[in-house]
């Protein structure tokens, strides 16, 4: 317990450090529109395949399960979008993304700190956490709500591709529960953890990465830290969002 509380307490000093006043902003802007490319245009190729293939599978699945005669098949449109909305886009996309995008986090910092990058930069008066960390959370923060929406519109075509081709549900019936008792604070609700889940994601797995000493094992170590760590937290995070919005 001791330890998760000095952990806690190293963060926080972390996160002050990175949100403190940038020297140039210039150079802040020019990293930021890296990172977005680096950690969210390169990820969607991702999203897109799983989200595709599970919306696809959802609706096969509503399918198998509604076969009554007084649900009506509009329901497997309807519980495709409800499936994709408010948990799959925004929770399992942040957990398979803590994997992806967190540990290229702790490992890039993690070498940064081994080879002694970072303490180069501090020689230089650069404030390395800062500089290193502060543009990935904001390019996260802004980017992964857009791959929730993504994810979103992949899903729902992926259960519309599926009810085409096999027949459990005519096109048109699973249009139509798409846009059954649409509400659209669900799409808020959802972005608005994928935010929470981004910073959650970013900087925790920098906290690992900007931690270790030693040789490349303890990368290694920070990387695996990081990924189980962000994975938690988002499910804690999850629980309490969802207590608070939808309650």
């Amino acid at each position: 317990m001791l330890k998760l509380f000095a952990a806690i307490g190293r963060y926080m000093m972390l996160m002050r450090k990175v949100f403190s006043r940038p020297e140039k902003a210039g150079i802040y802007y020019r990293r930021i529109l890296v990172e977005i490319e680096a950690l969210g245009i390169n990820s969607m190729p991702l999203v897109a395949i799983i989200s595709i293939f599970i919306g696809a599978v959802i609706a096969l699945q509503m399918g198998i399960t509604l076969e009554s005669p007084f649900i009506p098949k509009f329901m497997i449109g309807y519980a495709t979008r409800e499936t994709m909305t408010l948990e799959f886009s925004s929770t399992v996309i942040a957990i398979i993304l803590a994997g992806k995008v967190g540990s290229n986090i702790a490992s890039e910092i993690g070498t940064m700190r081994i080879t002694e990058q970072i303490d180069a930069l501090e020689i230089m008066g650069v404030n390395s956490a800062s500089y290193l960390i502060l543009p990935k959370i904001v390019a996260t923060v802004l980017f992964f709500p857009l791959l929730a929406l993504f994810s979103m519109m992949i899903g729902t075509v992926g259960g519309y591709i599926i009810a085409a081709f096999t027949g459990i549900v005519l096109p048109a019936e699973y249009v139509e529960g798409l846009h059954y008792y649409f509400i659209p604070f669900e799409i808020t609700y959802s972005l608005i953890k994928m935010a929470v889940f981004a910073f959650i994601i970013t900087s925790i797995s920098a906290f690992y990465g900007y931690s270790p000493k030693g040789n490349s094992l303890e990368v290694g170590r920070a990387s695996t830290r990081a990924v189980v760590t962000s994975s938690i937290t988002i499910m804690i995070f999850n629980l309490i969002l969802t207590q608070l919005m939808l309650t």
